[in-house]
Formats: C-alpha cells, sequence, structure tokens
C-alpha cells in the first residue's frame, strides 16, 4: 500500500531575480549527461502540478508577492530548495534597492544547494535529499 503512494517527484522551477547562471545549471541536470530523470525527476510548468519547489535569485520587490501566490499554489506536503547562494543570503545582491531579502524571510527552507552556481553533481546531490524529505512529510500527513 505504501508504494503505491509514492509517485516520481515533480520539480517546478522559480526564478526569484537570478542571473541566470543557476538556472543554467538546473537545465543541465536534466539533459543526457546529468540525467536526473532517471531518478524520477520531471520539470512541470504548474506549480499546482510540482511535490519540490527550486527556487534560484535573491528575492526582489518584484518577485516577492508573485513567489508567495506561486509557493500557495503548491499541493501539501511540498519541499523547497534554494539553489546558489542568492536564495540564502542575498549574496552579492545584499543592500541592492530592489532586494526584499532571503528565501527564509517568507517560507521555510527544506533543501540549501550552495555554490555560485552549484555544480550539477550538488544540485542532484540536494534532490536526492529533497525525495526524503518529501517522503517523510508524507508519512507524517498519514
Amino acid at each position: 500500500m505504501e508504494k503505491s503512494f509514492e509517485k516520481s517527484p515533480w520539480l517546478f522551477h522559480l526564478n526569484t531575480g537570478s542571473c541566470n547562471g543557476c538556472d543554467i545549471e538546473i537545465v543541465s541536470v536534466i539533459t543526457p549527461r546529468y540525467d536526473a530523470e532517471r531518478m524520477g525527476f520531471k520539470l512541470t510548468g504548474s506549480p499546482r502540478h510540482a511535490d519540490i519547489i527550486l527556487v534560484t535569485g535573491p528575492i526582489t520587490s518584484q518577485s516577492r508577492d508573485r513567489l508567495i501566490r506561486t509557493l500557495a499554489q503548491v499541493p501539501d506536503p511540498k519541499v523547497v530548495v534554494s539553489i546558489g547562494s542568492c536564495p540564502r543570503s542575498t549574496n552579492v545582491f545584499n543592500g541592492s534597492y530592489s532586494v526584499e531579502g532571503p528565501l527564509d524571510k517568507y517560507v521555510p527552507i527544506d533543501v540549501s544547494i550552495a555554490g555560485c552556481p552549484p555544480k550539477p553533481e550538488a544540485i542532484i546531490d540536494g534532490l536526492a535529499k529533497a525525495i526524503e524529505i518529501l517522503r517523510e512529510k508524507r508519512r507524517a500527513m498519514k
């Protein structure tokens, strides 16, 4: 019965003002060289279908409300993954007039993948941790 509730985790990528370095690394993770789909990961175009949310970039004034609305659309249980240094610390954008702060100011972060940008191997490792957290959250909901 437990196996029937498990499924491949679907990912939704949300760029909240990044320089696109992390976004390029996310794309490389799903290419045949790294092939994250072998672990069941699939990018989805809608947050309503997602299990894991990938957030890149510092939270800007323009993206803050979109971030909050998007996260509200993701069904529970959900896992929030910050990719790169910007969602955690705002990195080189710290102090900018348009940066509203790090991601954990608005939502709890389940997995943080460090780097500027992080290597594809680090992203895959972080996604593997996200799967375990998702399984734990699903068990806790039962």
